[in-house]
């Protein structure tokens, strides 16, 4: 039964697998996002703009905080794959007890700092005084629970690394359906604003990240799990950290850049804070569609590289990289022609949704750079090269944005000017990703 759930990842062609990798892997993230996209719906229609604007300020900063861990479970996935590649089920299942054991442990360290640091990193943003409040209440609630956010991405990202992308996916639609429950019972029933959707959104978390554990609980394949063996080998997390920490660095720095971004729409008030968090959340069904297929270039790729397979790489590239571009140029062109009617969703407020026209004119129609650049990254770290994409994203995607904000921004200072310096700093970021994937791929093939 177990192996049936293995994708083979090695033999060709992959177009259709990758299909079928990306599919419910692109479904799952939609629901997880639904979560946020519930959380600011619902807020907004029945808590009003205020509440909406200090629900949609908190987000820069929440992926600030958590993307060191996310890195880690990219590192996970990529070590797991890696030893599933090449048949080594002694190192999966070290991998399997050490990635819970990181994800329980650094969730508890995460929910802590991130609880006590809430008021002062949102003063450092220079969030509004009229939303300040309900923004720190809603991290706080939001941080409680990040041991079991921890645990369910850390858990799905062991399953992606054997091809197993449709059993996270039921547990996010049973805890996704939950969430917009507990939503509409905690904000509509008991008027609870911002600290109901954050206790709705860390309750069905709470429900997937223990599905998860017992479907590895229960697997009779090198996924197993058995909480009695549940500790760190070291030698096991030096190459998930190889691999995860410059991940969760690089996320890191686009996060860094994006508090700086919002710091700067938070100066020109709720109303345009409110639409940049509307239009956000948008392109984060895009980003979402596309970033399924960057999972399935990482996954690929690393089990190719365990199998020494290295001629599949820059085909098993170009396909997700294909799939990435006809993504976003479509969702991206879409978001904005229906722009109007989905940003009704969030704001009934003419004015808010007029603001978050303007970002998904701009972001939104050129979101597909985002995906291709990310992709490019992707193939990078399923061959084992972390440290210098990271330098890259640092250089392009953190250093580039301050630069400009500094300079271009502050002689034109209007949300659309602001704006611009997400498709030129993906633009860098992607031809240098491509020149760096170029002579890399050619390095390890001498190697080899």
């Amino acid at each position: 039964m177990e192996q049936e759930k293995r994708v083979n990842m090695i033999d060709g062609p992959f177009l259709r697998k990758i299909i079928f990798f990306a599919v419910p892997l692109a479904a799952a993230s939609v629901l997880q996002l639904l979560f946020n996209a519930a959380d600011i719906i619902v807020v907004g229609r029945y808590a009003g703009d205020f509440a909406l604007a200090a629900v949609s300020s908190t987000s820069s900063l929440v992926t600030l905080l958590v993307n060191v861990f996310m890195g880690l479970s990219i590192g996970c996935n990529v070590v797991s794959a890696r030893f599933l590649g090449a048949n080594d089920d002694l190192g999966t299942s070290q991998t399997v007890h050490t990635s819970i054991f990181i994800s329980l442990v650094g969730g508890v360290i995460m929910g802590v700092f991130g609880f006590f640091a809430a008021n002062p990193m949102l003063k450092l943003m220079a969030c509004p005084p009229e939303v300040i409040d309900l923004a720190t209440l809603y991290l706080k609630i939001y941080f409680v629970g990040m041991p079991v956010m921890s645990l369910y991405n850390f858990g799905s990202a062991l399953l992606r690394s054997i091809g197993d992308t449709k059993r996270p996916l039921i547990c996010l639609a049973i805890s996704g359906i939950l969430n917009v429950v507990l939503n509409l019972l905690f904000v509509i029933k008991f008027h609870m604003s911002v600290a109901g959707v954050a206790l709705a959104t860390i309750i069905s978390q709470a429900v997937s990240a223990v599905m998860v554990l017992l479907i590895l609980m229960k697997d009779q394949g090198p996924l197993h799990l058995d909480l009695h063996k549940l500790r760190m080998h070291f030698p096991v997390f030096r190459q998930i950290a190889a691999v995860g920490l410059p991940a969760g660095l690089q996320g890191m720095v686009f996060s860094v850049s994006n508090v700086v971004i919002q710091s700067a729409i938070n100066g020109f008030g709720p109303i345009v804070m409110a639409g940049n968090g509307a239009a956000s959340n948008i392109e984060g069904f895009i980003y979402v569609a596309m970033n399924s297929c960057h999972q399935a270039c990482v996954t690929f790729t690393s089990q190719n590289v365990g199998a020494r397979r290295f001629k599949n790489i820059t085909h098993i590239m170009l396909t997700c990289e294909g799939l990435v571009l006809m993504i976003g140029a479509i969702m991206g062109t879409m978001s904005y022609v229906f722009g109007h009617q989905l940003l009704g969703f969030y704001s009934a407020d003419p004015a808010v949704i007029e603001a978050g026209l303007a970002r998904l004119a701009i972001v939104g129609v050129t979101y597909a750079t985002c995906g291709c650049m990310d992709t490019m990254v992707g193939s990078l770290r399923g061959m084992g090269s972390s440290v210098m994409p990271m330098i890259i994203s640092l250089l392009g995607s953190c250093v580039l944005r301050l630069i400009y904000v500094a300079t271009i921004f502050q002689m034109n200072p209007t949300p659309s000017t602001l704006y611009l310096c997400y498709p030129i700093t993906w633009g860098v970021t992607l031809l240098a990703n491509v020149i760096y994937f170029i002579y890399y791929r050619r390095k390890i093939e001498k190697i080899a």
